[in-house]
């Protein structure tokens, strides 16, 4: 993520607790542990601790774990989640966040048990109810994943 020099995130520090009251998302599909930085109206960067007892790994691939790239780019757009809720104060507000599209998906390394996923998300274009974003997912600072993808921001499906 890039910052100018000196500029510091706006947030502290968000553990899970805080992650899941901006998320609806709950085991096993949260795919957010932590937020380590979050610049409204700008940037976020999270973390998620992948560990081999998560389900996927049992069928994908049985002998040689992999995390799916689907589950990588959703791990991106939750991210992407937490950084529109915070930014348009909707914390709390029962709004959701939902995929349009994904674009210029790229994977570029394979994810394996045991390491701390950095999920790395920009507003490429933020409006009142449709937002653009550019995100990338690295292991150990190297590029494993990236993709750009639209998401709206609406009320919940009624029941």
């Amino acid at each position: 993520m890039s910052e100018a020099a000196g500029e510091r995130a706006a947030f502290d520090p968000l553990d899970i607790r805080k992650v899941m009251a901006a998320l609806p998302h709950r085991y096993p599909m949260l795919l957010v542990d932590r937020v380590e930085e979050l610049i409204p109206d700008r940037s976020i960067a999270a973390i998620k601790a992948v560990t081999i007892n998560e389900g996927f790994f049992q069928g994908h691939f049985p002998g040689r774990p992999i995390m799916p790239g689907v589950l990588i780019v959703e791990a991106l757009a939750q991210a992407a989640g937490v950084l529109a809720v915070e930014s348009f104060g909707l914390a709390g507000s029962g709004k959701l966040v939902y995929f349009m599209a994904i674009d210029e998906a790229k994977f570029r390394a394979p994810v394996e048990p045991g390491v701390l996923l950095r999920l790395e998300v920009e507003f490429a274009q933020k409006r009142a109810t449709v937002c653009k974003f550019a995100g990338k997912a690295l292991v150990d600072g190297k590029v494993a994943a990236q993709a750009n993808f639209t998401a709206m921001i609406a009320d919940p499906p009624s029941a």
